[in-house]
C-alpha cells in the first residue's frame, strides 16, 4: 500500500531537489479507426482522442493540487500511424491529413505532445511505411505537437540499413522544412533500435499493438533526488553509493506509482507502466551530468564516465523495480544535451564528444539524444551516426536511439535555443570522414547470433 507517511517523507523532494512527475501519458490504441476512407479515419481518430483523453489535462492538476506533486507535463501516445493510415493513404500527404488530425486533438484536450506518427521498420518496409516515412518533413513542419519516431532496427531481426539511410535524408529535410524554427521538428524525431510498446517520454512514445485499447503509462524523474541524497554519502565506499542510489530510486519511483495509481482510477483507464527514468532538466540542479559528477568526475567525459553510468543506470533499475507493480518503458538514466545543463557545460569545456556519448549510450536508457550538429553534416554522415547507436542496441539487447538535430545556418561553436523543457545546446563536431559507400550499400544487416532463443 502507498499512503500518505511516504509522500510526506518526499515533500522536501519535490520543494527543494526538483522531484517532479514528468509525465502523465495515456496511451490509445487506434486499430478501431483503420478504414479505407482517408476522411473517415481522420474524423475517428479525432473523436476516439478527444473522447479518452478530455479529462486528462484537467486530472493531472487535480492530483498536483490533491498530492503537491508537481505533474509536468500530460500527453498522449497512439498507435503507430503507419498502420493506421495504411488502407486510406495512397502518398505522404495523405498522411500528413492525418499528422494535421492529431495536432488538432491535442490542442483540443490540452496535451503538449501527441507521440506515435511512427513506422516499425527493423526488417523491412511496405509502401505505406515508406510514405509515412517520407511524410515526416511536412508534417514536423505543418504541426506543433506531434512527435514522430522510426524503429529500424532490433536484436531480433538486425538493422534494416535501407531505412537507416533513408533517416539520414529525412532528418535532414525535416531541418530544413522547420530551419525558420530552429530546426525544431527533428527535436521531435527519434530513430530506434528495440523500441518499447509502452515508452511514456516524448519524442519517442507510441502505442504498441500489444497494448490495450487505452492506458495510463507514467515517466517520473528526479536527478536532483539522486544528487543531493548522494551529497550526504561524499566519500564512502561504493557499497554505500549504490545502496544510496537504491534507496532514492525506491522512493521516487512510490511517488510514480501513487500518481499512476491515482489517475488511473480517475480516468477509469487501465495503468500501464511507470518508467523510472531519470530525465534531467536545463534547471540547475536538475542533472544526470552532476550526478556522475558527484559520483567523483572532475566532468562528465572523465575517464571513468561510462562506469559511473553503468552503477547509476543499475542501481536507479534496482531500486525503483521493487517499488511499483510494472515498470517498463525505458527506465534508467537519459543523458540528453540540450535538457542537462552539467552536459551542456562539459560539452562548452572540451570533456564530452559525440564519440564519448556514444560509449555511454552503450550503459545508459536512450542514445544520442537532442544532439544539435553543424547544419552542413552530410545525410550520409547522420545515417552513419545512427547506424552506429543503432548496433549498440542490437548488439547489447537494448533500447538505444538518436535525435540529432542539425542546425542550418549554425557552425560548431554556436548555440542553438529550443525552449522550455528543451533547452539549448551547443552544435557539437562530428567526424569530418565519409561514410557515405558504406551507407549506400542496400539491405539490412543480419541479427547477431545471439538474437536465436527459440
Amino acid at each position: 500500500m502507498i499512503n500518505m507517511l511516504e509522500v510526506n517523507e518526499t515533500n522536501h523532494m519535490i520543494s527543494d531537489e526538483n522531484l517532479d512527475v514528468r509525465t502523465i501519458t495515456m496511451g490509445i490504441s487506434l486499430l478501431d479507426c483503420i478504414d479505407s476512407d482517408l476522411r473517415k479515419v481522420n474524423e475517428k481518430i479525432y473523436h476516439k482522442i478527444v473522447n479518452y483523453a478530455r479529462e486528462l489535462v484537467k486530472t493531472g492538476d487535480e492530483i498536483t493540487a490533491q498530492y503537491g506533486i508537481p505533474v509536468v507535463n500530460k500527453r498522449i501516445s497512439v498507435t503507430p500511424i503507419a498502420l493506421i493510415g495504411a488502407a486510406s493513404c495512397r502518398n505522404p500527404g495523405d498522411f500528413v491529413t492525418i499528422a494535421q488530425t492529431l495536432d488538432r486533438a491535442a490542442h483540443e484536450v490540452g496535451v503538449n505532445f501527441i507521440g506515435g506518427y511512427s513506422a516499425l521498420v527493423s526488417k523491412g518496409m511496405t509502401p505505406a511505411e515508406e510514405d509515412l516515412i517520407r511524410s515526416i518533413p511536412e508534417a514536423m513542419a505543418k504541426t506543433q505537437n506531434v512527435c514522430a519516431s522510426v524503429n529500424v532496427g532490433s536484436t531480433k531481426t538486425g538493422i534494416n540499413m535501407d531505412a537507416v539511410r533513408l533517416m539520414g535524408e529525412i532528418i535532414k529535410k525535416t531541418a530544413y522544412a522547420t530551419k525558420n524554427d530552429n530546426c525544431m521538428g527533428c527535436a521531435k524525431l527519434v530513430v530506434f533500435c528495440n523500441a518499447p510498446d509502452d515508452n511514456p517520454f516524448m519524442a519517442g512514445a507510441f502505442h504498441g499493438v500489444t497494448e490495450a485499447d487505452a492506458v495510463i503509462n507514467v515517466g517520473v524523474s528526479g536527478p536532483g533526488v539522486v544528487k543531493h541524497a548522494l551529497e550526504r554519502v561524499r566519500g564512502e565506499n561504493f557499497e554505500v553509493l549504490c545502496e544510496t542510489i537504491k534507496k532514492t530510486a525506491f522512493k521516487v519511483t512510490r511517488v510514480g506509482q501513487l500518481v499512476a495509481g491515482e489517475a488511473s482510477k480517475r480516468l477509469g483507464i487501465p495503468f500501464g507502466i511507470v518508467d523510472l527514468s531519470l530525465a534531467p532538466t536545463p534547471a540547475v540542479g536538475d542533472s544526470v551530468a552532476e550526478i556522475l559528477e558527484e559520483i567523483g568526475l572532475e566532468s562528465v567525459g572523465a575517464p571513468g564516465t561510462t562506469a559511473a553510468l553503468a552503477l547509476l543506470n543499475d542501481q536507479v533499475k534496482k531500486g525503483g523495480v521493487m517499488a511499483s507493480s510494472y515498470v517498463g518503458g525505458l527506465s534508467g538514466a537519459f543523458i540528453p544535451v540540450s535538457e542537462d545543463q552539467g552536459m551542456i557545460d562539459a560539452v562548452n569545456a572540451g570533456a564530452l564528444t559525440i564519440e564519448k556519448l556514444e560509449a555511454m549510450t552503450c550503459v545508459c536508457s536512450v542514445g544520442l539524444d537532442m544532439i544539435a550538429v553543424p547544419g552542413d553534416t552530410s545525410a550520409a554522415t547522420l545515417s552513419g551516426i545512427t547506424a552506429d547507436e543503432m548496433a549498440i542496441g542490437m548488439i547489447n539487447q537494448k533500447t538505444t536511439a538518436v535525435r540529432l538535430i542539425p542546425v542550418i545556418g549554425k557552425n560548431v561553436g554556436d548555440v542553438v535555443e529550443f525552449g522550455g523543457l528543451l533547452g539549448h545546446a551547443p552544435i557539437m563536431p562530428v567526424n569530418r570522414f565519409s561514410c557515405e559507400k558504406f551507407i549506400s550499400r542496400k539491405g539490412r544487416i543480419p541479427a547477431p547470433v545471439h538474437s536465436f532463443k527459440n
